[in-house]
């Protein structure tokens, strides 16, 4: 992992480009046991992108198109500290941020002491820190004790492919993410409907309160990660597709061909086919969102990254047919 974090684009608030110049662990034979509760998405056509012109032009929202899909199942949650233990456990797998000795980590989270061996004028926010990794969120002298079922983060692209084909599964396409991030709810703004705040004035998604990028008043209750199972599922059993962590899908992202690629009836880019992308697509948005300058944390938005990109609000869920 290169010791410069490079961020070019207002998506830098939420998905900061910290990749590896190291390579990466070959990926195991298939034959872990992935243990998450499974959501089904019957087969079915839905009406996919942002109808309220919340989005950036650039990050490829529209238009809004039908999309048909097989069905498929889905996890409820995102993998967690505790999946992702058991996978590296058993393979022995080590991720790119271990193997590059250093992860992106937000400013207001470091660890106190830790070594801060990069950082960018553009997004002075988002900081290299020496050591942070999924085992240690902040760097040095953090650690998984309470966090077991928080989602795992630190992990690339190319480590959500490894844990995938060790379980025997893949990672969705965006078609078949935002179609369960949706829950049945068609058009619909967000995983419950189109209001962020419930009728008691609840948050329903753990994002930013406060002042970005430097006061988090966490009225959600959570100024970092939240447990994966927090807030309430939506219509197919899904917990906090929006909010808490990106997660990672198997799209290469390009904003132009977005239409076309969505229309190819949710079929999955299989990447042994041709060279890898430079960028691939990330779902949902983040702890990290807010309205001031990201409000990624909708049903239809999109951002992107390097395959070999590692940050401390990223994660991911898979899929099966």
């Amino acid at each position: 992992m290169s010791r410069s974090v490079d961020r070019s684009d207002p998506s830098s608030c939420c998905t900061p480009n910290l990749a590896s110049a190291r390579g990466r662990e070959p990926i195991p034979a298939g034959r872990g046991a992935h243990l998450i509760e499974q959501c089904h998405v019957e087969a079915g056509t839905f009406r996919m992108g942002d109808p309220f012109g919340d989005g950036r032009a650039g990050d490829g929202e529209t238009p809004v198109h039908e999309v048909s899909l097989d069905a498929f199942d889905i996890d409820a949650t995102t993998v967690t500290n505790a999946d992702f233990a058991r996978f590296a456990a058993d393979t022995g797998y080590r991720t790119e941020a271990e193997l590059a000795g250093l992860s992106a980590v937000f400013h207001t989270l470091v660890r106190p002491g830790a070594e801060v061996v990069s950082s960018s004028p553009r997004a002075p926010w988002w900081l290299g820190v020496e050591g942070a990794s999924w085992r240690h969120p902040e760097g040095p002298g953090s650690d998984l004790r309470t966090r077991e079922d928080h989602p795992v983060v630190h992990v690339t692209w190319n480590d959500a492919q490894a844990y995938c084909a060790w379980a025997g599964r893949r990672l969705p396409s965006e078609a078949e993410w935002e179609r369960a991030s949706r829950g049945g709810l068609e058009g619909a703004r967000y995983p419950w409907g189109d209001h962020l705040l419930d009728t008691q004035g609840r948050w329903q998604a753990n994002i930013w309160q406060g002042s970005f990028p430097d006061h988090n008043t966490a009225e959600d209750g959570w100024p970092s990660t939240a447990p994966v199972r927090t807030f309430a599922p939506n219509g197919f059993g899904l917990w906090q597709t929006v909010g808490n962590v990106w997660e990672w899908c198997d799209d290469p992202f390009d904003p132009r061909a977005y239409a076309k690629r969505a229309r190819a009836q949710g079929q999955v880019h299989d990447p042994r086919s041709r060279v890898a992308p430079a960028l691939r697509v990330l779902r949902g948005g983040s702890y990290l969102c807010h309205d001031s300058y990201c409000n990624r944390y909708r049903n239809a938005a999109r951002s992107s990254n390097t395959p070999d990109s590692s940050m401390g609000n990223a994660g991911f869920r898979t899929v099966a047919r």
